[in-house]
């Protein structure tokens, strides 16, 4: 049997019936499609995803539909999604061609960096090409088959353009299979021509049964567990750094228990904080050029390393100075490339299930008391030097430091709120100040780090934790640089009756480029808001989230600041929105640790900053290592081809 419908409805049909089962719970997978409709795609998927009843109507169709303000904006709230649901659901994305189209591309980036599917649904110009060139079409002498949509091609995990209906079927069936892989997730991209997209069919109506997705949790490789295992037994300063891989996997309480099992302690990155609360005795905090001393300490003097589901930033590795030269590593990642990486002995299975398997294997061993007890005794120290800094005194001329903000934050909120942030300084200082207490309490893009992320990020998570039916409230962080840059998204919240705490740091400019210009010898040049005579910009940042329809606050105090989120989160589970504006000081110092990360500094120079820079740059640059260890000898005695039975390779 078939059933007649067009390209676009046959789409959304599809997605409204794929599930995802892991661990014998099984869910829509699909959880909606944002949208912001023009020529290229309202009279196709707008047609398909409109719903019985009037169009004003908030009602949803086959598959519920979000409006969105700013195309980039829905692509950072489908990532967000699919974050907080540990991309277990995921959204997609429709836009007209053209610049609706060109506007995903830094979305689309976000999300594979970050490996969090969201699914593209780009117009595209005729695929019948009845009177080109058709508005908003790029002609491109090279070749009649380009359109702008071919810029999503490097930024996306899987690419398709859908030139005929017969090709629906099979391209829909790959995307999904990527999108729901969490070893290839990230952006999947069919761009949709406009007339393919209103073009009918008869699908065989197997198309549009219920599919279900079985998301695995493979097992290491027998005999790569076990030359793991003889890599830690071997250990005396071991050293665990927990990705987002732990999260996405749910191997949190896993990790907790192989921790208290052998001693070990964790650090995490950005991705991975959260993995244990921030008060576990194993846990020594942030790891990396955004890491605390505990953490950053244990790592330049650990002899092993075991990378549980991070992919190894210049960050986390601090440019590859944070390890020593002879430092080993043990690497469990559900991705071969990331497992493979540092020269590492590669576990290849899911985080959670890999880590019961090591646990299981080390039962009987357990990492020297004495690196235990140092890591617990470094962790507290550091912990003491966050409770300093979040008591520090205010400015002298009055307002706040951005560490006060912080502390002040993170004591008026509950344990499972949820802080999101992405850009500027206050990454840094949330990864080494911020005190975790719940394993999606922290939601901090730090794969891209992408300017305009926070509230749409806020938004994303928001709807998640309404769809999950969870007590949370997203805290979102934002500087005066990205709100101008991509605010558009409360809108969206308010009219969405998402309720969001907003906390807009104005420090009247770019406050991390301005620190990080300093230390490179260019005096922060460029980095500071100002009129064309220098003075101040007359913009009210405060008026300006009241006009899109926010309730606006301005606290004047630390004890304002406290009260004024706790009021925020009440109206946020009612659903309302609320922005704390707050004057800070972009040259106020934090907390920091001893680590480096790899900015090239100019080599000759009029500038004498620039000069010692460049001085202080070289010294560094000579402590990066490449980790291009020979492989472990096994633990086999497996016979070298040639050798004498029984023989293991020569060890460098």
């Amino acid at each position: 049997m078939t059933i007649r419908l067009t390209v676009a409805q046959a789409l959304v049909r599809f997605l409204a019936v794929q599930y995802v089962e892991r661990d014998g719970v099984r869910s829509r997978f699909f959880a909606g499609c944002w949208g912001i409709f023009g020529h290229g795609n309202v009279a196709g998927l707008g047609e398909a995803l409109l719903a019985d009843g009037p169009a004003d109507t908030p009602v949803d169709g086959p598959l519920r539909y979000l409006q969105g303000r700013n195309e980039q904006g829905v692509v950072h709230a489908a990532v967000a999604y699919a974050r907080h649901r540990d991309r277990l659901a995921a959204m997609a994305v429709t836009t007209s061609i053209g610049p609706g189209a060109t506007n995903l591309v830094t979305g689309a980036a976000l999300a594979t960096i970050n490996r969090l599917p969201v699914l593209l649904l780009p117009g595209d110009v005729f695929a019948t090409r009845p009177a080109p060139p058709v508005l908003q079409e790029l002609e491109s002498p090279t070749g009649g088959d380009v359109s702008v949509n071919d810029a999503l091609r490097p930024v996306s995990a899987y690419f398709d353009r859908i030139l005929r209906p017969e090709q629906l079927p099979s391209a829909l069936l790959q995307a999904t299979r990527v999108l729901v892989d969490p070893a290839q997730t990230g952006a999947v991209t069919l761009a949709l021509p406009q007339d393919v997209q209103a073009e009918a069919h008869d699908w065989p109506e197997e198309l549009f049964a219920e599919r279900t997705w079985h998301v695995p949790r493979p097992r290491p490789e027998p005999a790569a567990l076990d030359r793991a295992v003889a890599l830690l037994r071997s250990a005396r300063r071991p050293l665990v750094i927990a990705g987002g891989g732990v999260i996405y996997s749910g191997a949190d309480d896993a990790l907790r228990s192989f921790a208290e099992t052998t001693g070990i302690p964790v650090a995490e990155t950005q991705a991975g904080k959260g993995s244990l609360p921030y008060d576990h005795p194993r846990a020594v905090g942030a790891i990396g050029a955004t890491g605390t001393a505990a953490a950053d300490t244990l790592a330049a003097e650990a002899d092993l390393i075991i990378g549980v589901g991070t992919r190894y930033s210049d960050f986390t590795t601090a440019s590859r100075t944070a390890f020593a030269p002879d430092a080993r590593f043990v690497n469990l990642n559900i991705g071969a490339a990331d497992a493979h990486k540092l020269s590492a002995a590669a576990l290849v299975a899911d985080a959670r299930t890999g880590l019961e398997e090591l646990t299981a294997a080390l039962d009987d061993w357990a990492a020297p008391p004495e690196h235990t007890d140092r890591a617990e005794s470094l962790a507290r120290a550091w912990d003491e030097v966050v409770a300093t800094a979040y008591a520090a005194p205010p400015p002298a001329e009055g307002g706040f430091t951005q560490t006060q903000v912080l502390g002040a934050v993170n004591e008026a909120t509950e344990p499972a709120d949820v802080v999101v942030c992405a850009a500027g300084s206050m990454p840094g200082d949330l990864h080494r100040l911020w005190r975790t207490r719940d394993r999606k309490g922290y939601h901090v893009e730090y794969g891209y780090s992408c300017m305009g992320y926070e509230v749409a990020g806020g938004l994303g998570v928001g709807l998640a934790v309404r769809d999950l039916a969870e007590d949370r409230v997203p805290v979102v962080l934002v500087g005066d640089g990205s709100w101008l840059m991509l605010s558009s998204e409360l809108v969206t919240a308010i009219a969405e009756e998402v309720g969001l705490v907003v906390v807009l740091v104005q420090n009247h400019g770019y406050a991390s480029i301005g620190a990080l210009s300093e230390s490179v010898g260019t005096q922060r040049f460029g980095t500071r808001f100002r009129a064309a005579d220098g003075g101040p910009l007359p913009v009210d940042l405060a008026a300006n989230a009241a006009s899109l329809g926010a309730t606006v606050v301005c606290p004047l105090t630390v004890e304002e600041l406290t009260e004024a989120v706790r009021v925020a989160r009440a109206a946020a589970r009612e659903g309302r929105c609320t922005v704390i504006h707050v004057e800070t000081d972009p040259t106020a110092s934090a907390p920091d640790s001893p680590a480096w990360w790899d900015v090239p500094v100019a080599e000759v120079s009029e500038h004498a900053s620039a000069r010692a820079a460049r001085a202080d740059y070289e010294a560094r640059k000579a402590g990066q290592q490449h980790h291009l260890r020979p492989s472990d000898p096994s633990p086999y005695g497996v016979a070298e081809r040639g050798g004498p039975s029984g023989a293991a390779p020569d060890s460098a």
